[in-house]
């Protein structure tokens, strides 16, 4: 039996173009650009003159497509793409997307970032039908909502589908004569539209992906909103009215990379704001401020300059290792941690330290990091997040569904301080989070979904309220040796 190093994981990366004569090549390079949305698969659908071809299997990008040949069969100017982490289905290759629906009248491409609440009893209705899975994802749903719509017009079916579901998602489907791009009522995952050079449509999941293949933001998809792009251009409309903003926060703290734009806000100014908000809050004496490599070195950064502390390199990052899988002795679990990470001792060494990371989720990691700055010579290490603490789970396309994951649910911050064996520990507050990311919207929240701080979800649960209020009642007690 293996054990990881466990941490937050994100749900999926989209990317699509239509109008490219080297489509599949240009998903190729935007899927690299959205791997660190998903590492366990990946895929791209093409569709060349009507006939949609695909290639698809788990591992990083560069291993699916390590055979030139594999990428070159998929012809066609138009194509959409995928990289997985799997939050609902297993990790095998039949869950990895774009999934490709062959019916007697049609072809139907299908790619889904996201976690639908009312999943379970859809697939119970939809098989008592008739319907037929051949995967255990979630994203399977919506390709049989739409193919039994009665509505007579197949953009009815679809809006009719994407109306029935509930929950997180951002869809991106290919037909033979079109690509749509559809997110949810609240645009809890964030999708872009771009336009290249040549003409070429792009959407993607993250704007980081339009500097590496040469387009042009144009405008983010909207919450409710449904896009058709074909060869006379982009219409866009919406499936609902009811709509209200709640964008997943931790995009901002710590999924998105930090040269992507969302809704107007760069997530690398998000999180330098969040690490100044940080540092006035915090009221402690200290030397250094070291951030936590990567996702954290932004919110550093703005500590630093709020509270006129040197922003020091004392933790270094392999940049090498995939996700560490250690067995579960002490000695093996800390080797799997210095993988990973290194205290550089010539910079921490008899210094009070000021670690900034962006979250904590079960303590292990900070815990372990805590020590290799005090064995790397640190006086004190202070530990600061850039985020307010996480108690509640996600529902929406983040792998954490039960409090029993979370030790912020189970300790008050004292505890968690101990445990983790800092000299003291301060979460950014939620005013300051919400502030820090600054979208301009009169939406609750500044436009974000923060229930993963204080429970309040902006949607209903559905399939998950029962197993949600359950998990209120439950106390777990962390042991980290």
């Amino acid at each position: 039996m293996t054990y990881e190093v466990k941490s937050l994981n994100e749900e999926c990366g989209l990317f699509g173009i239509w109008g490219h004569p080297q489509a599949a090549q240009v998903t190729y390079f935007g899927l690299h650009s959205l791997q660190h949305r998903g590492q366990e698969g990946a895929g791209i659908l093409s569709n060349d003159h009507k006939k949609l071809l695909r290639h698809r299997d788990t591992g990083l990008v560069s291993d699916v497509f390590k055979n030139p040949a594999d990428l070159e069969k998929l012809q066609g100017q138009a194509a959409i793409g995928h990289v997985r982490y799997a939050t609902a289905g297993e990790a095998s290759i039949d869950n990895i997307q774009p999934f490709c629906f062959n019916f007697y009248d049609m072809q139907l491409g299908l790619a889904h970032n996201g976690n639908l609440t009312n999943s379970r009893r859809l697939k119970k209705e939809l098989e008592r039908d008739g319907a037929i899975f051949s995967s255990s994802s979630d994203t399977e749903i919506l390709a049989h909502l739409i193919r039994r719509s009665h509505n007579p017009r197949f953009m009815g079916k679809v809006k009719e589908a994407l109306s029935t579901v509930k929950g997180g998602f951002a869809y991106l489907l290919m037909l033979e004569d079109k690509m749509i791009a559809a997110l949810d009522p609240n645009g809890f995952r964030p999708l872009s539209i771009g336009k290249m050079a040549n003409g070429a449509i792009v959407v993607a999941s993250e704007t980081c992906a339009f500097e590496v293949v040469g387009a042009e933001w144009v405008r983010d998809v909207k919450p409710g909103e449904v896009v058709v792009i074909d060869d006379s251009g982009i219409t866009y409309d919406s499936y609902t009215d009811d709509t209200q903003l709640a964008i997943c926060s931790m995009e901002y703290v710590y999924f998105a990379r930090p040269d992507s734009i969302i809704h107007g806000v760069n997530v690398h100014t998000a999180r330098k704001n969040m690490g100044r908000r940080l540092a006035q809050e915090f009221k402690h004496e200290a030397d250094i401020v070291v951030g936590v490599p990567n996702s954290s070195l932004s919110a550093a950064m703005g500590f630093a300059e709020e509270s006129g502390l040197p922003n020091e390199m004392g933790l270094v990052k392999n940049q090498y290792t995939q996700r560490t899988f250690i067995q579960p002795t002490r000695e093996l679990r800390e080797q799997g941690v210095r993988m990973k990470l290194s205290a550089v001792s010539g910079v921490v060494k008899g210094k009070r330290v000021v670690m900034v990371d962006d979250s904590i989720v079960r303590g292990t990691t900070s815990r372990r990091i805590v020590q290799l700055l005090r064995e790397a010579g640190a006086k004190e290490v202070h530990v600061a997040i850039g985020s307010p603490e996480l108690k509640y789970p996600c529902f929406y396309g983040i792998d954490i569904q039960t409090r029993r994951e979370l030790i912020s649910a189970n300790h008050d911050v004292e505890e968690v301080r101990q445990i983790i064996g800092a000299d003291s520990l301060t979460y950014l507050s939620l005013a300051g989070l919400i502030e820090s990311v600054g979208l301009e919207t009169d939406a609750p929240n500044g436009g974000l979904c923060v229930a993963y701080f204080d429970g309040n979800y902006p949607t209903p649960l559905y399939d998950y309220e029962k197993r949600y209020l359950k998990s209120l009642e439950e106390k777990t007690s962390f042991i980290i040796d």
